[in-house]
């Protein structure tokens, strides 16, 4: 259940801040197309799924709203992204921003909402294995969650 909490806490923080930007800069008309909302996620994650379900389920269309969704493969390049103009949204993890910050950069990023609590790593076996222990691992190889991944 706690899962489910969870999952329903990022999809209305999602939401909330996607509704923020399409009413920024609407002119109060109604004209019946939708409002298009560029978000780069950093990776795709499970932790996002309440987010591809709105979209799918038309949640966001229903609003007024159509999601441009990009997979930036790294927060570099989510970053950059948003910076650029090419995002509206980037779903990343603080750090990004706080780089770009102490850079001293005037059009910094400006965190508005916390999506996830952990980070999105799962490490899944082709095989069950009833009393895992992280010895288990020694030797193994394992395959990064996107490219340029490193186990260390």
């Amino acid at each position: 259940m706690k899962i489910l909490k969870h999952s329903k806490l990022v999809a209305l923080a999602l939401l909330v801040g996607l509704v923020m930007v399409a009413c920024g800069g609407s002119n109060g008309q109604d004209d019946g197309e939708l409002r298009v909302v560029n978000v780069n996620e950093v990776v795709r994650s499970v932790f996002y799924a309440p987010f591809y379900a709105a979209i799918e389920q038309g949640f966001f269309a229903d609003e007024g709203l159509e999601i441009a969704l990009e997979t930036g493969q790294g927060a570099d390049r989510s970053m950059v992204a948003l910076i650029s103009g090419d995002a509206d949204i980037g779903l990343m993890g603080t750090e990004a921003a706080i780089y770009v910050y102490n850079e001293g950069r005037i059009d910094h990023a400006m965190v508005f909402a916390q999506l996830t609590q952990r980070a999105g790593n799962f490490l899944v076996s082709r095989e069950n294995i009833e009393h895992f222990i992280w010895d288990d691992v020694r030797g193994k190889t394992i395959i990064g969650g996107r490219p340029g991944s490193k186990f260390v």
